[in-house]
């Protein structure tokens, strides 16, 4: 297989995470499997969602993980390798604001053993990271994989994620005006989305 074919299998495996990913995480699919499995809906939709994404990153090491890294000058190479340790940083730092339990669907389950109701969703973040950027999880992971463009594998990952990220943000937006409504198209007037051009907007 040649590099460029094997660029081209690469890329057709991150459509099919973010194909696959952005119908389950619509509204259709969740009306239809919610039902089925209950309160393991979440848990089960993050399991298939990290395997999936675990298969399409073992593919592309296989198919591009061989070859050499770039010649790059060695602060060229250190500042690379500060900003996959800043998005890092970002990512745990900005997954305090969130309700883990909740997220990863281990609070759904032990919710529902105790007969406690609890809507799925958590309530509109706006203070943290979140004053400043209306995606700081996703401003991690840019920074991360960009961080790691240091090879043909790393570049193509990040590009690729990128790419992901761009229209699964277009679709995360859509869910979270309909979820929240005016307070968050508020938030959205006010605050950017990635790139924290404003500072602190609230």
């Amino acid at each position: 297989m040649t590099s460029t074919e094997a660029q081209i299998v690469y890329a057709l495996a991150w459509f099919s995470f973010g194909l696959g990913h952005s119908l389950l995480a619509g509204s259709r699919a969740r009306d239809r499997l919610a039902p089925a499995l209950g309160p393991y809906y979440r848990i089960a939709y993050n399991g298939f969602a990290g395997l999936h994404l675990a298969a399409v990153w073992l593919a592309g090491n296989w198919l591009l993980g061989g070859a050499a890294p770039f010649a790059l000058p060695e602060a060229a190479r250190a500042g690379l390798y500060g900003l996959s340790v800043l998005g890092l940083v970002i990512l745990l730092l900005a997954s305090r604001d969130y309700d883990l339990g909740r997220f990863a669907g281990t609070t759904q389950i032990r919710n529902h053993r105790r007969g406690i109701d609890e809507p799925e969703d958590e309530p509109l973040h706006t203070g943290g990271f979140h004053a400043w950027v209306r995606h700081p999880l996703y401003a991690g992971v840019y920074l991360l994989v960009w961080g790691n463009a240091q090879d043909p594998f790393g570049l193509a990952t990040a590009i690729w994620a990128s790419a992901y990220l761009m229209v699964g943000t277009k679709f995360e937006e859509r869910r979270l005006l309909k979820l929240y409504g005016e307070a968050y198209r508020d938030y959205r007037a006010r605050v950017p989305a990635i790139i924290p051009w404003r500072g602190k907007a609230l």
